[in-house]
């Protein structure tokens, strides 16, 4: 007996094809990470470690700062460093305060410092980088309102860091997107209107992982996969109920009064049906969202800056936009 019904077929998602510059710094990731045992069977301080090592091939070159300095934020939940990077040719005055991805529990400072001195040289502009307390050590909401804090402390401290700031922005990746959304969220629903803008790159936005992109994309073979989410997901929340937080399924929160929002999507990624979601519900209620989608880019492409055109595309898309803003505040 046949369980098989020739009549009944069932249409499989069109895949794209990485950029050749991408996939190299695919291969090249998966090939590194290979060399450890599975994230799921390690501890969560050598999950950290791998993640360090992987990437540092990865961080190294790119801009010279004139300075980078170091500060300790006092928040609700006690004290987070930050890095900020003063690039040598200053072209804004304004702060861009950048939060890194990592799936909530990895990622840090140092994995994303190329990242944030290539928006420093490129824009001309001050990055701060944050370090808020990852999962598991410190369960949602508090990440996200440790970044909240920071900005606040940012938003008052513009003479001690030597910037103008009024002229504002926060912008991450992936888990960093996540954060930079929600903190957002509760800067407006407080009434501080202290941000000129949000910077989304390919964020994690969603609890819902039965969409196309996770179809497609998250089988692991384009980077990030389907079962990485699940375990991010496992170590950022401390109850099922959260999943439906706002603050951590984006897509279900009130997203209107919101500051100008630039979106960085991946085409093969697994969260680019969330982002471009996300991108049609802010322009619904109003806001004023540019989203580009970048074709054949995978998720943490920007990371592969000193082999992708593809990624140094991005980052110039991204300092134009901040360029644009700074000048419309200036206005």
């Amino acid at each position: 007996m046949s369980f098989e019904d020739p009549a009944i077929s069932v249409p499989i998602p069109t895949r794209s094809t990485l950029d050749p510059q991408v996939e190299q710094f695919v291969r090249a990731m998966d090939a590194d990470a290979g060399k450890f045992g599975r994230r799921e069977t390690l501890s969560i301080a050598q999950a950290r470690d791998i993640a360090e090592t992987v990437r540092k091939r990865w961080v190294v070159g790119g801009p010279e700062m004139a300075r980078s300095v170091e500060h300790t934020v006092p928040t609700r939940h006690g004290d987070v460093r930050v890095r900020a990077h003063y690039p040598v040719q200053r072209a804004l005055p304004g702060v861009f305060v950048y939060l890194h991805g990592g799936g909530f529990v990895l990622g840090s400072l140092d994995t994303h410092d190329r990242v944030m001195r290539e928006y420093a040289q490129r824009a001309g502009i001050v990055v701060i980088g944050v370090h808020y307390t990852r999962a598991p050590d410190a369960k949602f909401p508090r990440p996200m309102q440790e970044c909240a804090d920071v900005l606040r402390w940012v938003a008052a401290n513009g003479a001690l860091l030597d910037v103008d700031a009024a002229k504002l922005f926060v912008g991450g990746d992936s888990a960093g997107a996540n954060f930079s959304m929600g903190a957002s969220l509760e800067l407006r629903d407080c009434g501080e209107k202290i941000l000129q803008g949000i910077v989304l790159n390919y964020g994690s936005v969603s609890s819902n992982l039965y969409r196309n992109s996770v179809i497609q994309y998250g089988g692991g073979d384009y980077g990030l996969s389907l079962m990485s989410m699940m375990w991010f997901r496992a170590m950022h929340v401390a109850t099922g109920a959260d999943l439906t937080d706002p603050r951590v399924d984006i897509l279900r929160a009130d997203l209107r009064s919101l500051p100008p929002t630039w979106m960085v999507v991946a085409e093969c990624d697994p969260v680019h049906d969330d982002m471009v979601e996300l991108g049609e519900m802010m322009r619904a209620a109003g806001n004023d969202v540019r989203m580009k989608v970048y074709p054949g880019a995978a998720h943490s492409f920007l990371e592969a800056v000193s082999i992708s055109d593809l990624a140094v595309e991005a980052f110039e898309d991204t300092a134009r936009w901040l360029r644009e803003r700074s000048a419309v505040v200036a206005n």
